[in-house]
């Protein structure tokens, strides 16, 4: 039986192996499941400027090697960039986050994210090398505690 009006919030910290997708369904779906979460809405917001949040496909990998690349293209790092002081990768690495997001808002169903068959929440990190990188989760909803 589910309980109503449940909330909670926490940070959790991802390491990134630089530039690319790293999925983090798995661990946002374990943390709601922990906590108890039943019906509601989840928001996940990344505390950077140079890397985001995307839903995308999760069954082939040439999907985010497409996308990489389609970024690439669209915020090259040899382009004359005014911003520079952190390095070539900075600048293309804001300009990516400006076209994608920096927060997500999830249904969740029964403690699980209600993701479609393909998809999955990654963690897109833009710059080079990598970073520790902060996304919170906020879990508003029902609870089954």
């Amino acid at each position: 039986m589910q309980k109503a009006d449940q909330q909670f919030i926490e940070t959790l910290t991802f390491e990134t192996r630089g530039r690319g997708f790293t999925d983090i369904s798995r661990r946002v779906g374990e943390r709601l499941s922990a906590q108890g979460a039943g019906d509601g809405l989840a928001t996940l917001f990344i505390r950077h400027t140079s890397a985001s949040l995307t839903i995308q496909e999760n069954a082939d990998p040439d999907v985010r090697t497409d996308l990489l690349a389609a970024f690439d293209r669209l915020a090259p790092e040899s382009a004359p960039y005014v911003h520079t002081i952190e390095g070539p990768d900075d600048m293309p690495a804001h300009i990516k986050t400006a076209l994608t997001d920096t927060s997500l808002s999830i249904p969740v169903s029964r403690g699980r994210l209600m993701l479609g068959t393909w998809q999955g929440v990654y963690l897109f990190e833009h710059r080079a090398r990598p970073h520790r990188r902060e996304i919170v989760l906020h879990f508003l909803g029902s609870s089954t505690q």
